[in-house]
C-alpha cells in the first residue's frame, strides 16, 4: 500500500466506536477539545449524535492512551500534564528516540528509507506546512517518527514509543508546534535526520534526532510559559 492509498483509507474505520475514537482523538491533538476541559458523555453522546454504547468504547480507548483521564468527583477531562510532567515526558522522547534513530540508521532498508521520503514529499504539500501555522501529522504510518521507531527494529522501542507512550507524545508535539517558525524548522530537521540514516551514520542520526526533539523541548517550555504570562495577566 502507497502512501498516498493509507492516507485516504484511514478514515474508513470498521466501527462506530472506532470512528468516535478517532473523531475525539484528533479533536484532542488539535487542540478542538482543550486541555483539562471537562467531557461528559451525555453531552458527547448528543452533540456527536450517537448511543452510549460506542461513546463509552471509544472514550475507554482514550483513557487508555492517555488522552483523558478520570477525576474523582469531577468525572472525565482531557489529560492536561503539569510543566514538571511535560519536560519528563521530553526526557523520555529525546533518550529513546535519539536511540531509535542511531538504530534506525544500522537497521532501515532501503526501501524504509525511500518511504520516509515518499512521507516527507506529502507533508511538504499540507497547507498548515506551507503557510507556517502547524505541522500536523496523521498517525501512524503518516507519522515521522513513528517511522523512524518502526525502522529502529527493536520491539522494545516500539512498544514504548508507538504504543505506551505515542498518544500523549503525540498530542503535545502537535499542539506546541504551531508557534513562529518552528513548524518549517522541524521539517528541515526532519530532512537532515533522514540524510544521516540514509548514510548509514548513526552518531549523526542519534544527535539530530536529540537536538530536533531538544528544540520541540525549548518551544514547549517558551509556549508553556507565555500561556502561563497571558494568565496570570487576565485574573
Amino acid at each position: 500500500m502507497t502512501l498516498a492509498q493509507l492516507e485516504t483509507s484511514i478514515p474508513e474505520v470498521r466501527t462506530l466506536a472506532e470512528r468516535v475514537f478517532q473523531q475525539l482523538q484528533d479533536a484532542i491533538v488539535r487542540g478542538e477539545l482543550a486541555p483539562g476541559s471537562k467531557i461528559t458523555e451525555p453531552g458527547l453522546s448528543k452533540a456527536l449524535g450517537i448511543s452510549r454504547g460506542p461513546l463509552r468504547e471509544a472514550m475507554r480507548r482514550l483513557e487508555a492512551h492517555r488522552l483523558i483521564e478520570r477525576v474523582p468527583h469531577v468525572g472525565a477531562r482531557v489529560v492536561k500534564l503539569s510543566m514538571q510532567e511535560l519536560l519528563e515526558l521530553f526526557d523520555v522522547r529525546e533518550a529513546l528516540e535519539s536511540m531509535a534513530a542511531r538504530l534506525a540508521a544500522e537497521h532501515m532498508t532501503a526501501a524504509e528509507i525511500a518511504g520516509l521520503r515518499e512521507l516527507l514529499a506529502m507533508h511538504e504539500r499540507q497547507s498548515d506546512l506551507k503557510k507556517g501555522e502547524a505541522y500536523f501529522q496523521r498517525e501512524g504510518d503518516l507519522d515521522f517518527h513513528y517511522r523512524i521507531v518502526q525502522g529502529s527494529h527493536n520491539r522494545m522501542l516500539v512498544t514504548m514509543l508507538c504504543d505506551d507512550l505515542y498518544y500523549l507524545v503525540r498530542l503535545y508535539r502537535t499542539q506546541f508546534s504551531a508557534t513562529g517558525s518552528r513548524p518549517q524548522r522541524a521539517f528541515v530537521e526532519h530532512h537532515r535526520i533522514v540524510d544521516a540514516i540514509e548514510a548509514g551514520d548513526a552518531e549523526l542520526s542519534e544527535l539530530l534526532m536529540r537536538r530536533h526533539v531538544s528544540a520541540s523541548r525549548a518551544n514547549v517550555v517558551d509556549r508553556y510559559a507565555a500561556t502561563l504570562r497571558k494568565t496570570s495577566a487576565a485574573t
